[in-house]
């Protein structure tokens, strides 16, 4: 099963049937605690539970539910995704019980789908929300944040505080589960939204052959792959380099965008397969639908290209 979406928005929703929670800048999951046992699944579907050996405990504490939830790596009280990209791939055990003792995760869960058998996904969020807290899940490594009534001083708050945005729910909604529902509603602080890679340019100067200098990218539409641009700041250093391996793996001989690309963008351009996504910060759309200033943030080893959106505004 696939988490439920929240849809992106600019306006913080208010009223008695909207509840405010904090975004954290993590790996959403899917925990399943079952016969003494638990099983972490990432919104790809993709087991992950390997890597986390310090969430395991979290299976002694019910003999059966599935929570909803978000892990993340927490550096001096914030969210660390730099810290968490280290965990979140690994599949050797060992390695993963070294990662633990250097990173401990949290996992912060916020809603709950399944309790002793009893499937809650019709039920509305007020009411498995009031279960949820009734579990008192507040352990070493998991804990349950509290929500708040007012979205327009929480977003105020997160701002300050250097956290990731908000996240209003529809206190009646049920849990639709793989849908980006407009119950749930996204509004992030960073202008950031999740990309997929068709293409790549060397550097014009310098004297290093082939070293990355920009990445195309786009987004799927109704035909295939449209391009939004040509992200080339934060590129530099030791991120570059690992893209650029990355991207030596997957050369195409033709370009994977259906829409055209610009000369001046396709200049040079060496092609890819479009199954890398990759977060990127910018000022938003400008009048011919690229992508301004924008500059590359992070590669989502957790995302594919099926779950990126044709919406410009904040990733998942």
């Amino acid at each position: 099963m696939r988490p439920m979406l929240a849809t992106p928005t600019r306006v913080i929703p208010s009223g008695d049937e909207w509840i405010h929670e904090v975004k954290w800048d993590g790996m959403r999951v899917l925990a399943d605690v079952s016969e003494g046992s638990l099983r972490l699944t990432s919104r790809t579907e993709r087991d992950v539970t390997v890597a986390f050996p310090d969430l395991l405990p979290l299976a002694t504490e019910y003999a059966d539910m599935l929570l909803d939830g978000e892990i993340v790596c927490l550096d001096a009280g914030k969210p660390s995704f730099g810290l968490l990209a280290e965990r979140f791939h690994v599949t050797n055990a060992r390695r993963a019980l070294v990662l633990a003792e250097r990173s401990p995760v949290t996992l912060m869960t916020f809603d709950l789908l399944r309790l002793y058998g009893v499937e809650l996904l019709g039920r509305a969020w007020s009411d498995r929300r009031a279960t949820l807290e009734r579990l008192e899940l507040q352990g070493p490594r998991w804990q349950t944040p509290p929500t708040f009534e007012d979205g327009g001083l929480l977003h105020a708050a997160t701002r300050e505080q250097g956290l990731e945005g908000i996240v209003s729910k529809r206190t009646g909604s049920i849990y639709r589960p793989g849908v980006r529902s407009p119950d749930w509603l996204k509004s992030p602080h960073r202008g950031s939204t999740s990309v997929v890679i068709g293409g790549w340019r060397p550097e014009s100067t310098g004297t290093v052959q082939d070293r990355l200098g920009a990445v195309l990218v786009g987004v799927p539409g109704p035909g295939g792959l449209r391009f939004l641009g040509r992200v080339g700041a934060g590129l530099a250093g030791r991120a570059g380099d690992s893209l650029r391996r990355s991207l030596s793996t997957i050369e195409l001989e033709e370009s994977p965008f259906v829409t055209e690309i610009p000369p001046e963008d396709a200049m040079g351009a060496r092609w890819v397969h479009p199954v890398l996504v990759a977060d990127v910060e910018s000022l938003g759309l400008g009048h011919q639908g690229r992508l301004r200033q924008p500059a590359f943030k992070r590669l989502r080893e957790d995302l594919s290209p099926d779950d990126v959106d044709d919406l410009i505004l904040g990733g998942e």
